[in-house]
């Protein structure tokens, strides 16, 4: 396999830091790495197979050669660099929103829908949100069997989806806590992360729902090629350091059993079944943290479906910052070798 030159747009960042690491795990061809990052940041290294690579300003300039981007930068910066990148030959892998629902970019979760990372006319693919990545594996398998209509989600979303800012803040919140100080301002958080959940990630639309949630609605619709999914979501940040947890309930076309769905999750790519209620035994985020599949459990017939009704309710965990973003990002860069 040829090697190639590889640029991490954002490699100081927490994704750009995961990305470096799988990449280096999963034995991906780097030939030449160019990491990327702000102006403040040029010079800095980052860690790559044991040596220290210095980090060159991010401009379009910078592209010039590369093969492969592995976007881990806000909207406003993929926005104005990747289609430069991709100007120069490039196929740009993005983490961010930016470019999620242009209908000529496609939204890829490989475990789904690799074969639309295929036919990318702007040079751009997209990486999902993560709460979408986690949720959608575990689901896809049961719909294969018995065509999901409907989806009920509950996020339990970790401090690490909003960066390392949202890292360092919560772990200063616990500080406060334990010593008995006040916590005082709590940004990038809207209130107290320690010791609370707080049931806003991002700004609310006119019906009361967050950008975060409508995600789960306006993604799996695309990444499912489901274009009438019907999805209810909210979305919780919750005082765990790393790995989202999701409450899911999921309604069918045709019947399915929990045995059957148990079979399937079991075989399913990605996921990894943990339920043994009688041992106790169901996904947990300091279980799934710093790994790549999602666990489910605690999969059980929905009580509340009318009669008639096939549906059925489970967890799920997974790493946001792995699985839900650097790696996904990762895997679809290995479909395009």
């Amino acid at each position: 396999m040829s090697e190639k030159t590889v640029a991490v747009l954002g490699a100081t960042g927490v994704v750009g830091q995961q990305m470096l690491q799988c990449l280096e795990e999963r034995n991906f061809p780097v030939g030449r790495l160019v990491p990327l990052a702000s102006e403040r940041s040029a010079g800095k290294p980052v860690r790559f197979r044991g040596e220290d690579v210095p980090c060159e300003v991010a401009a379009p300039e910078a592209f010039e050669g590369v093969d492969i981007v592995l976007g881990a930068a806000d909207d406003a910066t993929a926005k104005r660099l990747l289609p430069e990148a991709a100007a120069r030959g490039a196929v740009c892998v993005d983490n961010s929103h930016a470019f999620r629902m242009d209908p000529e970019v496609p939204l890829v979760v490989p475990e789904i829908n690799a074969a639309d990372i295929a036919d990318h006319p702007r040079g751009i693919i997209a990486n999902p949100n993560c709460a979408t990545i986690i949720g959608l594996v575990p689901v896809w398998p049961l719909h294969q069997e018995a065509g999901v209509t409907r989806l009920v989600v509950s996020t339990y979303q970790a401090a690490s989806g909003a960066g390392i800012a949202g890292l360092r803040e919560l772990e200063r919140e616990m500080r406060a806590v334990a010593a008995g100080e006040p916590v005082g301002e709590t940004a990038p958080f809207q209130y107290q992360l320690a010791e609370n959940l707080i049931p806003q990630i991002g700004g609310f639309n006119e019906e009361g729902y967050t950008s975060e949630e409508m995600k789960m609605l306006n993604e799996g619709r695309k990444i499912m090629h489901l274009p009438e999914l019907r999805v209810s979501c909210t979305c919780v940040r919750v005082p765990v350091v790393r790995s989202h947890s999701e409450s899911i309930t999921a309604e069918f076309e045709r019947p399915l059993s929990v045995e059957r769905a148990r079979e399937l999750l079991a075989a399913a790519p990605g996921v990894k079944l943990v339920d043994d209620p009688a041992e106790k035994r169901y996904p947990m985020p300091l279980e799934t943290s710093d790994q790549d599949l999602v666990w489910v459990g605690r999969v059980r017939r929905d009580l509340s479906a009318p009669e008639g009704v096939s549906a059925l309710t489970f967890w799920c965990c997974g790493d946001q910052i792995r699985k839900g973003a650097a790696t996904n990002a990762v895997q679809i860069a290995e479909h395009l070798l």
